[in-house]
This record gives C-alpha cells, sequence and structure tokens, in this order.
C-alpha cells in the first residue's frame, strides 16, 4: 500500500484498467518500478492465472528481437535447427509486457502496429497466420509524445499503446513512500540472508528520506540490500548507509543533475531552492532551528518551505 497520494491514484488506476482488455502504456524514469506496475495490472486481471511475460526492446538488435517476439520456422536462417515459439505465443491467454517500447526500429514498429490491430503474425521465415488472444502492456522512459512529433515513433502505434495511460512519478517526488519502501526492502533481504533486522534508526532514516535517489525505487532496492549485508547491528544506522547517501555534496550534486533538458527559470529555482533546504536539514542534523539558521531565514518561513516542496523533517 502507498503512502503518497500520486501513488494512491497509480495504485487505483491499475485496479480499474486491470478488468479489461485495453493495452496500457506505462511511463516514467528508469528504476520506479514500470514492470511491477505491469506484473500488479496482471495479477488483478481475468488473466492472472495465465502467463506474464515480459521482453526488454532495447536489450536485443531488431533481428534477435523479431525471432523473440514472434518465433521462427525451421531453417529461416542460420542456426535456427528447429520451430521456435516466440514471446507472443508464450503470452496467449496472459499478458505480454513490452519494456523500453520507444527504442522499437522503425521496422518492428510497423509489425508490432500490425499484432496490435490484427492478433496475428507469421513467425519469421514462415507464411503460417499465428492467432493469440493476449493484453499488451508497454512501458517507456522517453516521452513519445515528442518522439513522435520528431518523426521517431508511429503516431498510429501511439495511439494504440496509449489507450491507459499510467504515469509513475520518481521516488524523490513521493518522498512518503520511501520509509514504506525502506522497510519492505529491509524485510525482504533480511529473510533472504537470515539475518534478524529491527528497522532502521532515526539518523539512517533521515538521510533516507533526505536524499535525492537518481535511481529511484531501483537505487533505493540496492542500497538496503547491501545494508543487510554489511550491518553488524540488530538495526541498520547511519553508519551502514554508502557514503553518497550521506554526503551533503553528493546529496546537492544528485538534486542539480536531475534538473530538466529544458529549463523553465521559475520551476529550476524552485528546484535548486529544495535541494539547498535538504542540505541544511542533513548538516543541522535535522534540527529545524539549525537548518534556519544555515539558511539565514526564520523557523516559520523554513516551515513553510518545507510543506510547499513536501520536504519531510523533524
Amino acid at each position: 500500500m502507498a503512502r503518497d497520494k500520486s501513488m494512491r491514484h497509480v495504485l487505483d488506476m491499475v485496479h480499474r484498467a486491470a478488468p479489461s482488455r485495453s493495452t496500457v502504456l506505462v511511463t516514467g524514469e528508469s528504476g520506479t518500478g514500470k514492470e511491477l506496475i505491469a506484473k500488479a495490472i496482471h495479477n488483478d486481471s481475468p488473466r492472472k492465472d495465465g502467463p506474464f511475460i515480459s521482453v526488454n526492446c532495447m536489450a536485443l538488435n531488431t533481428g534477435v528481437l523479431e525471432s523473440e517476439l514472434f518465433g521462427h520456422e525451421k531453417g529461416s536462417f542460420t542456426g535456427a535447427v528447429s520451430r521456435r515459439r516466440g514471446r507472443f505465443e508464450l503470452a496467449d491467454k496472459g499478458t505480454l509486457f513490452l519494456d523500453e517500447i520507444g527504442e522499437l526500429s522503425h521496422d518492428m514498429q510497423v509489425k508490432l502496429l500490425r499484432v496490435l490491430q490484427e492478433r496475428c503474425f507469421e513467425r519469421v521465415g514462415g507464411t503460417e497466420s499465428v492467432e493469440v488472444d493476449i493484453r499488451i502492456v508497454a512501458a517507456t522512459n522517453r516521452d513519445l509524445t515528442k518522439a513522435v512529433a520528431d518523426g521517431r515513433f508511429r503516431e498510429d502505434l501511439f495511439y494504440r499503446l496509449n489507450v491507459v495511460s499510467i504515469h509513475l512519478p520518481p521516488l524523490r517526488e513521493r518522498r512518503e513512500d520511501i520509509p514504506f519502501l525502506a522497510a519492505h526492502f529491509l524485510d525482504r533481504y533480511a529473510r533472504e540472508n537470515g539475518r534478524e533486522l529491527k528497522g532502521f534508526t532515526p539518523s539512517a532514516m533521515d538521510y533516507l528520506s533526505a536524499y535525492e535517489w537518481p535511481g529511484n525505487v531501483r537505487q533505493l532496492e540496492n542500497v538496503i540490500e547491501r545494508c543487510v549485508v554489511m550491518s553488524t547491528g540488530d538495526t541498520v544506522s547511519a553508519e551502514d548507509l554508502p557514503p553518497e547517501i550521506k554526503d551533503e555534496e553528493s546529496q546537492f550534486k544528485s538534486a542539480v543533475d536531475l534538473l530538466p533538458t529544458k529549463l523553465d527559470l521559475s520551476e529550476t529555482l524552485e528546484k535548486i531552492e529544495a535541494a539547498v533546504i535538504r542540505r541544511a536539514l542533513v548538516r543541522g542534523d535535522f534540527v529545524q532551528v539549525k537548518a534556519a539558521e544555515l539558511l539565514n531565514v526564520s523557523k516559520s518561513l523554513l516551515q513553510y518551505k518545507l510543506k510547499k516542496y513536501n520536504i519531510s523533517a523533524k
């Protein structure tokens, strides 16, 4: 269960979209958990007892990807010693998750469009039409609207994919979920490694909540797994965290690096101000009075800014 309002909205959309047959497009930065959303849609749908098949469209070149998706006939190319079913056939009566859909070549976009329209295809080297009953969930970290405008992505395919659109906000925009996610990962990796860990010290959680998380949920998961492996006590302390999580220069740099390429002055200044406030909180041991003194502002103004930027601090 998500704590953040934006994620509760995402989960509500998942719940409403899951029972349908409609194609879903999940967008968001790398590491935000797009495949988890795809699995949640599958598990909450009438297809939950069918297969969930995942394909990363960026991991394979066009020739290999075509064979992976559609399968091939014996002798269709060197090394094709027997007929092989592709991911579309394997996902029959279930869900096919196409990750990094924005990386498809133009030729593959055309072939995917036909499958979405007709729900049939031919294996590589074959002439027999294969019909499938599948639910498509696609995901991308790219702006497909811009890709369409630039001519890099077919407009007709975009509209076929974008029937139900679900956007996953980055972790830095839903900090209320950080303690919940950290506790979830701590419990998982403690069980996997045979450890008994009670939780996090207040200072450790303060650092985790203040960090910008450029790698999003995936990075948080990796950090918590490392803490489980490296900690020596029964509680994860600030000393168990990687240096970059505690280093104020790294925290500030990560915030600046996450600024958008197309800079809007007002929005950019607000992002920098929020990063400076978080930096002051870390330097002031998360004591608001100390942070206000470092920033040379009143405590009431600091509290206003904390509320404005949704910054959690004791």
